[in-house]
């Protein structure tokens, strides 16, 4: 049975290579999993200025985010909520004093929305101080305990991540044997491969992240953000800083970088942006109502004899002749060479023109775990190639069995917005440039020039028009509403929260930039009592009808003697059959051209 697995499993993948348009999801070796610590202490629950949300309020609002946002977009990831600073302990063993374990390391659900939900607001601190209350810190305790959350977990995990949700700098007060039993724990869960991050908040007289916790974070070497020096104040903030860290970058395709004979670098491929789709229907048993996996098979079509592996053989038809090849054979004539990117040379950034983008664009990063010294490399490249303005021209096989293609790599520097998170990473992006025959020369209709007026007119309607885009500014309402639905249904809600399409024009706000400018325009262009909202009136049928081309039957013993019965039309062919008085029910050409000789033989008979 894993020969038959193995080998279905192969051509399946074949089948995606072949199309050799899209990249393949990337491999996964294990599951993601991340950990909320988020400090339970008097001073979380302290309102901002002006009724704002307390510092544990905004907390719950991201674990929330981040909680259905992975129920969507990976829900076997494991996530757990942990709080430290509490009174009340909860934890295995109970072993660790004020620490409480609200959730252990598992795929997240409606039921755990649900009680994160039960946390917020005036309820939500009035619950917490019930079941949990706020006493003594110990990070270390509470860092251990997140360690014994991670091994007792069976399953194999391709990342580890632990947040701490705290606004106070000093969580110990000064306590040097606290502080140094956290930072030696800190280090073994790093050790352990553990990145731990500091969502720090809002505090009166500013929080100084050098007197503690800059010992106990992560170094930045996955080429991220680090540690931010800013606290958070607005939800937004806090939550595009976390959404910045909580999912770990995945690179669709690893490849060697050869900058000249000896000289190879590694790179990861990865997509920018993914288009949303709504996920697809799930087929389920109705019986036991469990998801039916397929399994392709092939059969014999005469004998119904299911197929080994070596049965099966590809064919090609040229000259007449069926050409047959075994499966290696195949393999052999579509590779060119290994995968990897090969550099040809610099050209000026000036050379490369709009139309030269075919298709979606990828970023490459430096892999340093595949290369040693491929950063440095890659840092110097990049450099050197934004200096000079230039790209680097590359000829790019993406996959085994993928056709070469030329690539352009345009250099990109990083850049910070004013809360110090990253807006664009360093590195390159590889655009595919066009082959001669991928750009077609088209001959557009002529139409009459308009005159200086009204173009100048329209000029002023576009400057007023114009606004500043962004792609993450308008949501798909289709996905939205999905989802939505989907949301209420899981957490039991009267009804789901409403959608606002944020693609449909704001007409008033249009009216009021543009003022007269839409009427005079009119004026300009159209004829005077022109409604462009009216109907176009219709023009009435012809009725006359083409004329029907007929053949004689003695032409068409003449086309069949000299084999040109092909060259007629489909209709012409039809009209024929329906002349000699017999019907066809097949509409494809061959099938009318056969019945046709078939019946011309019967009556020469």
């Amino acid at each position: 049975m894993a020969q038959w697995n193995a080998y279905y499993h192969n051509d399946d993948e074949e089948e995606e290579q072949e199309d050799g348009e899209q990249f393949r999801d990337y491999k996964v070796t294990g599951r993601d999993s991340l950990v909320f610590l988020v400090d339970a202490s008097k001073e979380m629950f302290v309102k901002g200025e002006d009724g704002q949300p307390s510092n544990f309020d905004l907390s719950m609002q991201v674990v929330r985010s981040v909680y259905t946002s992975k129920i969507i977009s990976s829900h076997r990831d494991l996530m757990a909520l942990v709080f430290y600073g509490t009174e009340q302990s909860k934890n295995p063993s109970n072993s660790f004093k004020h620490v409480y374990v609200y959730h252990n390391l598992d795929e997240p659900g409606a039921k755990r929305v649900q009680e994160v939900d039960a946390l917020q607001g005036e309820k939500g601190a009035r619950l917490m101080e019930k079941t949990m209350g706020s006493g003594e810190t110990s990070l270390g305790d509470a860092l251990w305990c997140c360690a014994n959350l991670y091994s007792d977990i069976k399953l194999r995990l391709s990342f580890k991540r632990l947040m701490i949700f705290t606004c106070r700098d000093e969580p110990h007060g000064g306590d040097t044997a606290k502080d140094r039993q956290a930072r030696t724990k800190a280090s073994d869960l790093k050790e352990t491969g553990v990145f731990i991050d500091l969502m720090h908040l809002m505090k009166p007289g500013g929080f100084d992240v050098s007197t503690f916790f800059c010992d106990i974070i992560s170094p930045d070497s996955e080429g991220e953000l680090g540690l931010q020096l800013e606290p958070c104040g607005k939800l937004e903030d806090l939550k595009k800083r976390v959404r910045a860290k909580e999912q770990k970058k995945r690179a669709m395709s690893r490849l060697n970088l050869s900058l000249g004979e000896g000289l190879n670098l590694a790179v990861g491929i990865y997509a920018m942006a993914v288009p949303a789709k709504i996920p697809g229907s799930v087929k389920l048993y109705r019986e036991t109502n469990k998801q039916v996996h397929s399994k392709p098979q092939t059969f014999d079509t005469q004998t119904g004899r299911l197929l080994l592996p070596s049965e099966i053989k590809k064919a090609q038809v040229y000259g007449k002749k069926q050409i047959v090849m075994e499966r290696d054979e195949v393999d052999s004539i579509k590779k060119f060479e290994d995968p990897g990117l090969y550099l040809i040379g610099f050209k000026p950034i000036k050379m490369l023109k709009i139309h030269h983008h075919i298709r979606p664009a990828v970023f490459i990063y430096p892999e340093e775990n595949m290369v040693k010294g491929s950063s440095c490399l890659f840092s110097a490249l990049l450099t050197k190639c934004s200096e000079k303005d230039v790209f680097a021209l590359c000829r790019c096989i993406l996959r085994r069995n993928c056709p070469p293609r030329f690539a352009a790599l345009v250099p990109q520097k990083e850049e910070l917005d004013e809360g110090k998170v990253q807006i664009t990473a360093p590195g390159f992006h590889l655009i595919y440039l066009p082959y001669a025959d991928d750009i077609r020369t088209l001959d557009p209709p002529q139409f009459p020039s308009a005159s200086q007026i009204p173009v100048d007119k329209m000029k002023q309607i576009v400057s007023k028009l114009r606004f500043k885009y962004r792609s993450d500014a308008f949501e798909n309402p289709a996905i939205q509403k999905h989802f939505r639905n989907l949301e209420a249904l899981a957490l039991d809600m009267m009804a789901p929260e409403d959608v606002e399409d944020l693609i449909m024009p704001k007409v008033d706000q249009i009216n009021q930039r543009l003022g007269p400018l839409a009427e005079e325009f009119k004026d300009l262009v159209y004829p005077a009592n022109y409604n462009p909202e009216s109907k176009p009136t219709t023009k009435r049928k012809s009725d006359e009808k083409k004329a029907r081309v007929e053949v004689s039957e003695e032409e068409l013993r003449a086309h069949v003697q000299n084999g040109t019965l092909g060259k007629l039309t489909v209709p012409v062919l039809k009209e024929a059959c329906k002349k000699m008085g017999f019907r066809t029910t097949g509409t494809k050409k061959q099938e009318l051209i056969d019945a046709l000789i078939d019946h011309l033989e019967q009556h020469s008979r």
